[in-house]
């Protein structure tokens, strides 16, 4: 208990009044979405756009080279860690880092399986081209597309991954943006909290008011259950390194001249619209749309 005391002294940009949340959901508009629970679809609606809303997986997405089998990671904070470091074709593991475009769709790139570890940008560009997105022609370079999620509706084209306008308009310009996120800590790990939309001024139970952004697992299941994201730090792979998890690096589908931008956050530090290498295994939080 004294242990858990000490991981919840955060400073002060952490702390948090949970006297409000969000109150209640409408339901998925898709009918399979209502009638299967298993599809990994978290409840919270979050504004991309003046005009469209998504929501996210439960989970960072997960590979294993083995059998192919793309997964949703079972808890919002899971991070594989140190282990992204053995990434080969027959790799019987979990892995949750990737390079950019590395869906397994060959679009004539070098580099395009999940587990390549090529070094230098111009083996990860669809298509040959710099200038390709992970949509429009190029689409089933992002994973969401091209793959089923084994615990996400086991179909393809029922994910994405967003472009990077779409992180800036989620941290910056939704309505209310600012008290929408924060830093936070759930069951130790390290990582971002966002809240969705509609999070207003009515009250949860007495079990979910807690003064700081620090969850134990009980504790997050309630804040999950009205709409709360987490995404956790789960560091960057350079080639066959898995550097250390105190930092979060999320791809999005938009790329840049040479590079590909990424959500990236450390400390107090925030920057949806980072530029980083293509070659660098970074996290992906798919959306369901």
């Amino acid at each position: 208990m004294k242990r858990y005391f000490l991981l919840c002294l955060l400073p002060l940009w952490v702390l948090f009044p949970l006297s409000s949340c969000f109150e209640g959901d409408e339901p998925l508009d898709d009918p399979e979405i209502v009638a299967n629970d298993s599809l990994g679809v978290l409840p919270g609606r979050f504004s991309v756009s003046a005009t469209k809303q998504v929501r996210f997986s439960k989970g960072n997405l997960q590979y294993r080279a083995s059998d192919k089998v793309w997964r949703f990671a079972e808890n919002q904070y899971d991070v594989v860690g140190e282990d992204n470091g053995r990434v080969s074709a027959d790799n019987t593991g979990w892995i949750d880092l990737f390079g950019w475009g590395t869906s397994g769709w060959d679009s004539g790139a070098e580099a395009y399986q999940p587990y390549s570890i090529q070094k230098y940008n111009s083996r990860y560009c669809p298509g040959n081209s710099f200038l390709a997105n992970l949509y429009g022609a190029y689409a089933n370079a992002d994973w969401g597309v091209y793959n089923a999620i084994s615990n996400g509706g086991n179909r393809k084209e029922m994910w994405r991954t967003l472009t990077k306008e779409e992180w800036v308009y989620l941290f910056y310009k939704r309505d209310n943006a600012p008290s929408l996120r924060k830093r936070a800590l759930v069951e130790g790990v390290s990582g971002y909290l966002l809240l969705p939309d509609d999070w207003n001024g009515s009250s949860v139970s007495d079990a979910a008011k807690f003064d700081t952004y620090c969850y134990s697992a009980s504790q997050w299941r309630i804040m999950e259950s009205v709409g709360a994201v987490f995404l956790p730090c789960a560091g960057l792979r350079i080639e066959d390194l898995a550097l250390p998890v105190s930092k979060g690096y999320y791809w999005s589908s938009s790329c840049d001249v040479g590079d590909a931008y990424c959500l990236y956050f450390y400390d107090d530090y925030t920057n949806p619209s980072y530029s980083c290498y293509r070659y660098y295994g970074l996290s992906v939080r798919l959306v369901y749309e």
